[in-house]
């Protein structure tokens, strides 16, 4: 490993570290701008992809993918959530930020409408279920064939996308394990999709999905400030007709526990429409990888937890993790593993040192820094036979003369 990982007491600290250090310069262009051409909706749709920091080209594996709507205004919303929290929050993903920036509310709407709010609508509407074909023909085929991608994904919208993802639980809901609604404009064409969605939460199965969504509640009316989350509901004009709908499916969605759906939502008080994104996006990612986050985290740091427990727990997690997405997945991801490694090398425990540099080869066989790490525990324990051999693995693996240059100064000893 070119970089050290420092001696680090908590799950937090380490997690911080993680996400400055890396183990080795990576070079691979990790974010693209891509297009594909649509036949459903006649022009070509522009979405930029971002591959996970742990990305190998000539590696084998596949990764969750969370789709983002209004990709390209909203990216750094959801880059900033992600790049905090991946690790202990959240899994390694490929994150696709899908352009709405022509036809945004023709293809975001679930409905057809002439009038809103009093006024004329001067632009088409009702191209939900296009837009649908468009995503589940041609975009979601287009990633899984050009990108690692799995099939367990997430789908994040905000306003009128906050509208259409509710729509796609509701109408669609195979395409995806994992929705966000950001202030969603459930108030559209009266009600039509919030009164669908309550038929269908109340009848039909939502097993193994999760939706979280959320209220921007700073102003709830556009100018009375006497209305608030306890008195809204008692109102019916047509000002707070956009922040009743969302709350009045959200203790209808919280109510229908037969349907199976994991559901979640929170009000933000202090959020305007425009800056909710943000906090849903990190709020909305952590409840629905909870089920991701490590059972007794404080074992893995403390010294007193044995080599067997640690097995236990990560046999554990791995079990949680296949099962959730449905194919075989390491306990931790690779940076975890090494840094845990490292840790217990530099707390004196060379045994759980072994282990964690041990699983990671086990889960990441092409990847030449897991190799380098276990020359590192092998050089510690004055074994120089076998560091060698690693370094040499290492080597063959990536061609990097970093490697060639140590398994030099190794001989020279």
């Amino acid at each position: 490993m070119k970089k050290h990982l420092f001696l680090l007491l908590t799950i937090g600290s380490f997690l911080s570290s993680l996400q400055v250090i890396r183990a080795q310069t990576n070079e691979i262009e990790t974010e693209i701008i891509d297009s594909v051409y649509s036949e459903v909706l006649k022009e070509s749709r522009e979405f930029w992809v971002k591959y996970p920091d742990n990305y190998n080209p000539d590696g084998t594996e596949k990764y969750p993918v969370v789709y983002l709507l209004d990709g390209f205004s909203l990216k750094e919303n959801l880059e900033a959530v992600y790049d905090n929290y991946w690790g202990h929050y959240l899994p390694h993903m490929i994150l696709v930020g899908v352009s709405n920036r022509t036809n945004r509310v023709r293809d975001l709407t679930t409905s057809q409408i002439k009038m809103r709010r009093g006024q004329a609508m001067d632009q088409d509407t009702g191209g939900a279920e296009n837009f649908t074909q468009f995503i589940e023909k041609e975009l979601i085929p287009y990633i899984d064939s050009k990108y690692p991608a799995t099939s367990y994904r997430t789908l994040i919208g905000h306003s009128y996308a906050g509208l259409f993802t509710v729509h796609m639980l509701v109408n669609h809901q195979h395409l995806f394990q994992n929705y966000i609604a950001i202030d969603p404009s459930l108030d559209w064409d009266d009600q039509k999709l919030l009164m669908e969605a309550k038929e269908k939460l109340s009848s039909e199965s939502y097993k193994g999905k999760s939706l979280f969504v959320s209220l921007a509640a700073e102003q709830l009316h556009m100018w009375d400030e006497d209305i608030t989350m306890e008195n809204i509901m008692d109102d019916s004009s047509e000002f707070t007709l956009f922040a009743r709908s969302i709350i009045d499916f959200s203790t209808f969605a919280e109510s229908q526990k037969q349907s199976g759906l994991n559901f979640s939502w929170k009000v933000y008080p202090e959020d305007l429409h425009g800056t909710v994104p943000l906090p849903t996006m990190r709020d909305g990612l952590v409840f629905l990888f909870k089920w991701y986050q490590f059972k007794s985290p404080q074992k893995y740091n403390n010294p007193e937890t044995t080599v067997e427990e640690l097995v236990e727990l990560l046999k554990e997690q791995e079990q949680i993790y296949t099962q959730h997405f449905g194919v075989p997945t390491a306990p931790m991801i690779d940076e975890m593993l090494n840094g845990y490694g490292y840790m217990n090398m530099q707390m004196g425990q060379p045994e759980k040192a072994f282990m964690f540099f041990e699983m990671n080869i086990k889960y990441n066989p092409t990847s030449a820094n897991t190799y380098d790490s276990m020359a590192e525990y092998y050089e510690s324990q004055n074994d120089k036979e076998n560091a060698l051999k690693y370094l040499n693995q290492a080597y063959e693996i990536s061609g990097d003369d970093y490697y060639k240059e140590r398994i030099e100064a190794l001989n020279k000893e």
